[in-house]
């Protein structure tokens, strides 16, 4: 069972960027797609952004295209997510999921393993 560990996560002024980091604990994390997503307070968790096994394919939500980069290294068993250009509506409860043997999904229900989030906080 993979274990994931968002860290990153504050409060940061609009136009401003921060990185998320998600640790694994499996040491077959490299065999998982990975994908961030995200819950604003009162609405649905969304898909933000994935990556596959070997980190040559990734898929962004339109919302942050061209803003957020999705990225892993397998040795240090880590996916990376660097925002930039925040904006407010990015406030949101960050969340990494793992699956296995999947690619392309942005359904939150396809994934197995979840972590326990991190909060972004951007103000104008």
């Amino acid at each position: 069972q993979v274990q994931l560990v968002e860290s990153g996560g504050g409060s940061v002024q609009a136009g401003a960027s921060l990185r998320l980091s998600c640790v694994a604990s499996d040491y077959t994390f490299s065999a998982y797609t990975i994908a961030w997503f995200r819950q604003a307070a009162g609405k649905e968790r969304e898909f933000v952004a994935q990556v596959n096994w070997g980190g040559q394919s990734t898929i962004y939500a339109d919302s942050v295209k061209g803003r957020f980069t999705i990225s892993r290294d397998n040795a240090q068993k880590t996916v990376t997510l660097q925002m930039s250009s925040l904006k407010p509506e990015d406030t949101a409860l960050y969340s990494c999921a793992a699956v296995q043997g999947l690619w392309g999904s942005k359904v939150a229900g396809a994934y197995d393993y979840w972590g326990q989030g991190t909060q972004v906080t951007v103000s104008l």
